[in-house]
Formats: C-alpha cells, sequence, structure tokens
C-alpha cells in the first residue's frame, strides 16, 4: 500500500466518524429521555448494539471509500462516486438530526428512504470501479434497510 493510499484511508475513516459524532450529539441525549419513553417494536436491538455495529460500518465505509478513492488515476469515475459517497454520508448524519434531535419520526422515514437510495446508488458506483469496496457497502445497506424498518416501525407505534 502506497503512503497517500493510507493517508487517504484513514481520512476517509475519520471522515466517516466524524459524520457519526456529529449524529451523536442529537442521539445520546434523546436516548435516555424521548426515545426512552417511545413504543418500539419487539425487534427493537437493545441500545449497547448501536454503538458497535455503527463503528464497524463507518470503518468499511471509510476504507471502501479510500479504495474507490485510490484508482482515480485509473477510472474517470471515481470522483462521481466520491461525491455519491459524500451525499450518502451527509444523509446520514441528518438522519439522526431529524429523528433523535427533532423528534420528527415521519420525516426520519422519508429520509432514511432516500438514505437508502443514496446508498444503494453509492454501492453500485463503488462496485464498478472496485469489487472489494462494493462489498464492503453490503452490511451498510442491510443495517440501513433494517433501520428503515425499525423506522417506519416506531413511526407506525408513535
Amino acid at each position: 500500500m502506497k503512503a497517500k493510499d493510507f493517508i487517504a484511508a484513514v481520512m476517509f475513516v475519520v471522515l466517516c466518524f466524524l459524520a457519526g459524532a456529529l449524529g451523536s450529539v442529537y442521539t445520546y441525549p434523546s436516548i435516555p429521555t424521548w426515545y426512552a419513553a417511545l413504543n418500539k417494536p419487539y425487534f427493537n436491538p437493545p441500545n449497547f448494539l448501536f454503538g458497535p455495529v455503527w463503528t464497524l460500518l463507518y470503518l468499511l465505509m471509510g476504507i471502501s471509500a479510500a479504495i474507490v478513492w485510490s484508482k482515480s488515476d485509473k477510472n474517470k469515475s471515481v470522483d462521481t462516486a466520491i461525491n455519491i459517497f459524500m451525499l450518502q454520508l451527509g444523509l446520514n448524519t441528518l438522519w439522526s438530526i431529524i429523528f433523535f434531535g427533532y423528534h420528527r419520526l415521519f420525516f426520519a422515514l422519508v429520509e432514511i428512504i432516500l438514505l437508502w437510495l443514496a446508498i444503494l446508488w453509492c454501492t453500485i458506483a463503488f462496485f464498478k470501479i472496485s469489487k472489494p469496496a462494493g462489498w464492503m457497502m453490503i452490511p451498510y445497506i442491510l443495517w440501513v434497510s433494517f433501520a428503515a424498518v425499525l423506522t417506519a416501525s416506531v413511526w407506525l407505534l408513535n
């Protein structure tokens, strides 16, 4: 691995963790209060599970983006793929703000559908550039698929 690719990997992973940290500014204060009072479906995971899952997902997302970025001298579609990645990362953070910060369940549901579509678009773009990068996005889209069902269920129950 070249030094510039390693630096890019660190930068993309840090960027993903920063997005998660921004979202957590809105999330953590609401968990013991507002979120605890919501009716939730039987399949709602325990709160302690979310941190480790998102840590792994942000790590995979960052590495995936770095792999794609490392192909920039060989593939002209890298810029577009990275822009799509940034779009979905912004939508990822926005969901936490809408759901936990503003307590807008329906708008969070609409937003997570847009997020899911952006992740799908990003994953397809990544697969076209690097199969391993595309595969690293699969756990993320699967988790967000589950999160979308969970968001819809919480909205319906409340």
